[in-house]
């Protein structure tokens, strides 16, 4: 592995961090957003809080995805091809998520806002459930296998005689299917990215709101801490132990663990801001800590050690992976400073009482006349 390779590696990295600690509280909202608030002005003042950020939080994702097929384009394709239905299925939530947010507004009619909210807690739930799936994955190894393919036909390579040579005529192809990608230690990573957002969501609203709200929140972000140490332990001991390809993702661990007992500490005191900094580290040294279950592979194969796929492997030219860090010198700051920005304008807390009676939309019994004067 090169200089280069690894910075790279190390970068998609700070893209994860940055869409799953951001998008996780945006996710978190949804979740919660029939469970916090009780009536139609509360249900605004959630989705206030969340209104200048949703949409920036997901260009996060974006940028991980084309990073990764950028500057790893076999780890793009074979983790692609692997999890494409579970990656469409998150694809078709996160649009109807935003058609959700961005439609409910457009019409007002209690039926139309509930039909909305009900398809934004959908959505959230399964899509935060999806992503610890998809992140377990690569921790246990999928299964991946090194060969080609003649009319129609898989031929494997030995695992004996994987070599440079043998990767010059044939490539890595995951061989299984969408059920092999769901295994206990799968589901249970998909519970760990569950609870992790849905705290995230109640620290936020908690810190973010008044009133009665404010108070719901923070009852159940008391709550969800404890259940989200709890399940990040259990999986993150089961990764280290059975699948980790290195005892240095001890330290990542040891740090994720000490930031969830201080979110439950803080939180239990009512410190919602401070619980909810703690919080959003805690999931950024959770994805450091995959990073090191992993590193040097890409994508593990459960096959066969020798069918895993490399970073090395994985990379793209030296003179390509130069170019984009010389682009990512330059933007990423900007993104982090428009970023960092947009959330000291947006700091002030949302109170319920203050959203106005006047519903939101057009009345639906006016709308095609509307349309027509128009």
């Amino acid at each position: 592995m090169t200089p280069i390779q690894f910075i790279w590696f190390v970068l998609i990295a700070v893209l994860w961090i940055g869409y799953l600690a951001l998008e996780g509280f945006d996710f978190g909202v949804g979740m919660l957003l029939k469970i916090v608030a009780k009536n139609e002005k509360e249900r605004r003042a959630a989705l206030n809080t969340i209104g200048p950020h949703w949409d920036g939080n997901e260009v996060w994702l974006l940028t991980a995805g084309g990073a990764t097929f950028a500057a790893f384009p076999e780890w793009y394709a074979t983790m692609f091809s692997g999890m494409y239905l579970a990656l469409v299925v998150i694809l078709l939530c996160l649009i109807l998520r935003i058609a959700a947010i961005e439609w409910r507004k457009s019409i007002s009619s209690p039926k139309w806002h509930n039909f909305w909210d009900n398809a934004h807690v959908a959505t959230t739930w399964i899509v935060s459930i999806l992503w610890g799936v998809a992140f377990a994955n690569l921790v246990q190894g999928m299964p991946i296998e090194v060969g080609h393919y003649v009319n129609g036909e898989f031929v494997r390579v030995d695992p004996a005689s994987v070599n440079a040579e043998a990767l010059a005529d044939n490539m890595h192809f995951f061989t299984g299917n969408f059920f092999s990608l769901l295994t206990p230690f799968t589901i249970l990573g998909g519970l760990v990215t569950m609870t992790l957002f849905l705290t995230q969501g109640a620290l936020f609203l908690s810190a973010k709101t008044t009133g009665d709200l404010h108070e719901r929140a923070q009852a159940i972000s008391k709550k969800s801490t404890l259940a989200t140490t709890v399940v990040v332990a259990i999986w993150a001991l089961w990764a280290q132990f059975a699948y980790a390809n290195t005892m240095w993702a001890l330290i990542p661990l040891v740090i994720t663990a000490l930031l969830l007992v201080a979110t439950m500490a803080l939180a239990a005191k009512g410190d919602e801001v401070k619980a909810f900094i703690c919080h959003f580290a805690a999931i950024a040294f959770a994805v450091v800590f995959i990073w090191f279950a992993v590193f040097p592979d890409a994508m593990k194969s459960n096959i066969d050690p020798a069918y895993s796929l490399t970073l090395a492997q994985a990379a793209a030219t030296t003179p390509t992976q130069i170019i984009m860090v010389i682009a990512a010198v330059v933007f990423v700051p900007i993104v982090l400073a428009y970023t960092i920005w947009a959330y000291i304008v947006f700091a002030g807390r949302v109170d319920a009482t203050m959203v106005p009676d006047e519903p939101a939309g057009l009345d639906y019994k006016n709308v095609r006349s509307f349309a027509a004067q128009a």
